[in-house]
């Protein structure tokens, strides 16, 4: 079968579009027959070993797996013994290792099943920046009334992040760039920021929530622009100078005041969570934005406009 693999880090030069042996499941395991996978920054942290502290868990001096990709949409080819959540045919998605490839194995605890008028692309496109989202702002305890502003919300994660705020019945704020001001205006923010125009922690206005993929401002930023006992959940960052920083400060803040900053932390792949990302999708509660598609030998092409980072929405690897 055709896969992506990596023996060495650098840019997307690296990737290799080469022929490896078809999976077999385990008997705890599923084997999908890929359809359609998806980009995130992610692969070029990855791929890049950037920060450096990548090598510490993905290996120091080459890469401990090869294989690449986590967001995956497809059909079952085969089961293992011990599965009974899913049979082959089944139409399903979720976040594994590897899914730049035709098949990949994965456990079935990572996976949910697709909703039948949901396209692969689609499908394919959420879990990632949908399980980022969906757990960000349920640790910022958003709650139905109050003001949350999302920035970044033109990108994979804002994009999902800004339609779930409205399903908890948030007013919205989205900050973004002013090429994206009408895309994020479209998918349901009620306000939009242009950060090129106007810096949303000196405009005077304040926050329940905000939740910031970007992670592009100090601490004292983000308490300027929140309310008495407001929450600021960041899920991105620049540098790992800049993260290190703003967990010590948001922790200080914390210690001696009512307002909450802090790291998110790595989104944990939990199957009822996909669930619900299911369930809202099928629900159109959120309609992925999918701004390129790419197919299987291109992934590199595709990993290198994600890294320019003017990515709206998704870019999506179709395989099948």
């Amino acid at each position: 079968m055709k896969a992506i693999i990596i023996t060495e880090y650098g840019s997307p030069d690296v990737l290799q579009y080469v022929d490896i042996d078809k999976p077999i499941p385990t008997d705890d395991q599923v084997v999908i027959k890929v359809i359609t996978a998806a980009a995130n920054p992610l692969d070029w942290h990855m791929m890049r070993a950037d920060p450096f502290l990548v090598r510490l868990d993905g290996g120091f001096m080459r890469p401990k797996n090869s294989r690449m990709g986590a967001d995956v949409a497809g059909i079952v080819e085969a089961v293992g013994k011990n599965v009974t959540d899913f049979k082959v045919g089944d139409a399903v998605f979720g976040e594994v290792s590897g899914a730049y490839a035709e098949y990949v194995a994965v456990s079935p605890d990572h996976l949910t099943h697709k909703p039948e008028d949901v396209s692969f692309e689609c499908a394919a496109a959420i879990p990632v920046v949908g399980l980022t989202a969906l757990q960000g702002l349920r640790k910022g305890d958003i709650q139905s009334g109050q003001k949350v502003l999302i920035n970044g919300a033109s990108g994979g994660i804002g994009t999902v992040a800004v339609q779930m705020a409205k399903t908890y019945g948030a007013e919205v704020t989205g900050v973004c760039s002013g090429r994206n001001v009408e895309l994020v205006r479209s998918i349901g923010a009620d306000h939009v920021i242009d950060y090129t125009k106007e810096d949303f922690t000196k405009m005077g206005q304040t926050y329940d929530l905000i939740y910031d993929t970007v992670g592009n401002r100090t601490a004292a930023d983000y308490a300027r622009a929140l309310k008495p006992e407001g929450k600021c959940v960041v899920a991105g960052f620049t540098t790992l100078s800049h993260m290190l920083g703003l967990s010590i400060s948001g922790a200080i803040r914390g210690q001696f005041g009512s307002k909450q900053i802090g790291m998110m932390g790595t989104a944990q792949v939990v199957q009822e969570d996909l669930q619900t990302l299911g369930e809202m999708l099928d629900k159109k509660d959120i309609v992925p934005v999918i701004d390129r598609r790419y197919p299987l030998s291109e992934t590199a092409d595709a990993i290198r406009y994600l890294e320019t980072k003017r990515a709206r929405g998704k870019v999506i690897i179709n395989i099948a």
